[in-house]
């Protein structure tokens, strides 16, 4: 499942972070994007059941600081990512015992973006210098993603 047409993806990793990417790299973003959105909703629907609903409402999302940073500088960039591929590749997930509120679903774009954003930032990170990032970058950038989200 794609969450994004090749050339939308290297433009926007050109303009978030100044990486090439190429169509190699699409299946790895999709992996990790997809990932880490089904982990937060994992960890909303656990909010919401503790506070017991079973609705996942915007405030069960763990939206860290940095994270919400990442949100607000991926709305500046003026990129939109669709959202009905992320939603169609959530599906084949254990499904969640809840169910997600309006409003979690219009923002799960941004938190898609957010999450976007700070991958292609953490790649700057670990190797300011590099402009196109090897399998064995995205293995160290999404670990991470895994350590932290």
């Amino acid at each position: 499942m794609v969450l994004m047409a090749v050339p939308r993806f290297e433009r926007f990793f050109r303009a978030a972070a100044g990486l090439d990417v190429d169509k190699a790299d699409l299946r790895r973003y999709n992996d990790f994007v997809n990932g880490k959105l089904y982990d937060l909703l994992v960890i909303a629907e656990a909010h919401a059941k503790a506070n017991g609903r079973d609705v996942v409402e915007p405030w069960d999302l763990p939206v860290t600081k940095g994270l919400q940073e990442s949100i607000h500088r991926f709305r500046e960039l003026d990129h939109d990512i669709a959202l009905t591929p992320v939603l169609e590749r959530l599906a084949a997930f254990p499904p969640l015992n809840g169910s997600l509120g309006t409003e979690v679903v219009e923002r799960l774009p941004e938190v898609v973006g957010g999450l976007s954003l700070a991958l292609a930032r953490t790649f700057k990170i670990l190797d300011p210098g590099r402009k196109n990032p090897t399998a064995e970058e995205w293995d160290r950038a999404i670990s991470v993603f895994e350590l932290l989200l």
